[in-house]
């Protein structure tokens, strides 16, 4: 199965620059957050394959308008063609916002899916918005990662972990791909494609 994944900035290669060969093959497409709800729509009208999401820092604009035609997977373990696909969005808190969280409260939110990822047996890709902590992540508090990740890819072994949040155009010390264990991590900024055997 061949996924799209997508965040923090709109791509102009696909939303600009549309063309149906540019999303041909494409069976999935994942976004990671702090994406504009219309270019999510859009690519969903545009293809006829699922659009997923979680939010990103910047998503409280969803609550009024949400990106129509998508699947939230916050949560929750999203099942597409038997791969088993685990959404918990937001960033550290920094400041007031409603995808924000602190490490106590993000541990929380996983401790919660308990019953899922027993029912499941675990989980094949992890998407996040922001990445794992001291994995890809930044120094400042707004651009730090999570620990309860680091712990949920320690358990589970997923094949991927898919987030956004630190920005390629930061600096060179933000790469791309990673690996931590038998998890390949990939930061999903701009657009990036993968693929994961069903």
């Amino acid at each position: 199965m061949k996924i799209l994944a997508i965040a923090d900035e709109e791509s102009t290669y696909l939303w600009d620059h549309y063309e149906k060969s540019k999303l041909e093959g494409i069976d999935l497409i994942i976004s990671c957050g702090d994406l504009d709800p219309r270019y999510l729509s859009f690519l969903v009208t545009m293809t006829t394959v699922p659009v997923l999401y979680v939010h990103g820092n910047h998503d409280d604009r969803y609550e009024r308008m949400p990106p129509e035609g998508c699947t939230c997977i916050e949560d929750q373990i999203y099942v597409y063609r038997g791969v088993r696909i685990l959404g918990l969005g937001g960033s550290m808190r920094y400041k007031n916002g409603l995808h924000q969280y602190t490490q106590q409260e993000m541990r929380r939110r996983v401790k919660r899916l308990w019953y899922q990822l027993r029912k499941r047996k675990g989980f094949d890709i992890l998407v996040t918005h922001s990445p794992a902590y001291h994995l890809n992540d930044g120094k400042d508090l707004p651009h730090q990662g999570f620990q309860a990740f680091v712990a949920l890819m320690e358990k589970y072994r997923p094949k991927f972990f898919i987030h956004g949040h630190v920005h390629m155009s930061y600096g060179r010390q933000y790469k791309r791909y990673d690996q931590y264990q038998d998890t390949q991590i990939i930061n999903a900024y701009d657009r990036c494609v993968f693929e994961i055997e069903e």
